[in-house]
Formats: structure tokens, sequence, C-alpha cells
């Protein structure tokens, strides 16, 4: 087991990355990325998603015309769809893709490989470049690359006293 103020302490250096070295993550980080999605939760262990590793730069580029904010993507080495099968869990697959995700962001972090959530996206333009059928739930699409530059520094927080309270 990790050590849980190890642990508290990663989390909080985690950070959103937008700028990526021009070189290909490692095919041994790629898989490690892969089984922190696939070893995630998933209601009733449904586990109803496919990962769709994008390398074509055509494809990023194309993709990153889709999305605000997301110039970034066609920047990035790769990025990794992650698609929830609604057929497959039609009442969770929203909360089960959402676990891959930042499991998958997490592990990234681990490795020094940078990545950001993308939230806004043309969804259906960018299902139809990748071949989804219309009955899936693209997510996200996560760029991931290692950093270039400086890591941010972190945004600020609320006080845990204006989040939490006893019930």
């Amino acid at each position: 087991m990790i050590e849980p103020e190890e642990f508290l302490k990663f989390l909080k250096e985690r950070r959103s990355i937008r700028t990526y070295l021009d070189k290909m993550i490692s095919d041994k980080e790629l898989e490690m990325i892969l089984e922190a999605g696939r070893w995630s939760p998933s209601a009733s262990n449904k586990q109803p998603w496919e990962f769709l590793v994008i390398k074509n730069k055509e494809i990023l580029k194309k993709i990153s015309k889709k999305a605000f904010y997301g110039i970034h993507i066609k920047r990035a080495p790769l990025a990794i769809a992650i698609v929830g099968k609604i057929k497959e869990n039609p009442n969770y697959y929203i909360q089960d893709t959402s676990f891959v995700s930042m499991n998958m962001m997490l592990m990234a972090w681990s490795l020094g490989i940078g990545t950001c959530w993308i939230g806004a996206l043309e969804r259906d333009a960018v299902k139809e470049m990748l071949g989804l059928d219309k009955n899936d739930n693209l997510l996200t699409v996560l760029p991931m690359g290692y950093i270039k530059g400086n890591i941010p520094i972190p945004t600020l927080r609320k006080k845990l006293s204006q989040i939490s309270r006893e019930v």
C-alpha cells in the first residue's frame, strides 16, 4: 500500500498539462495507462467502455478543431478517446467512464506524462471521425504527452470548511 500522506501529496501535485514534448509515449507506459483504465470500478462490473488510442496526427488535428479550448490536442503525441458503451450499462456508463478517465490521468501523471480533460467537444462530429456508433457515448478525448516546460502552479482551492459539513 502507498502511504496516505504520499498519496494525498501526489493528488495535490497533479496538474492539467497542455504543452507536450514531441516524443511518443513508450508502449510500456501506454499499456500502464490503459491498464489503469481497465481496472477502474464500474457498476455491477459491467466495464461498459472502449479506449481508442489515437496516434494519427491528421486525426488529432481534426479533433482539435472540434474541441473548444482544445488546440493542444493536435500538439500531443497521442490521445485516448474514452467511449461509454451505453447498451452495456445504460444507467451508469457516464459514471463508469468518468472513473476510467481519472484513473488514466493519475497513472499518466505518475509516469511524468501530462494530460488534460477535454469537456467542451463537438462529440457527434468526433464520434463520426472515429467511426463510433451513434449510440456510443464519447466521454472525452485525453491528449497525452511528456511534459514540456514548467508544471503550472496550483490553482486556489476552497477551504475544506467551505465544502464539507457533518449531518
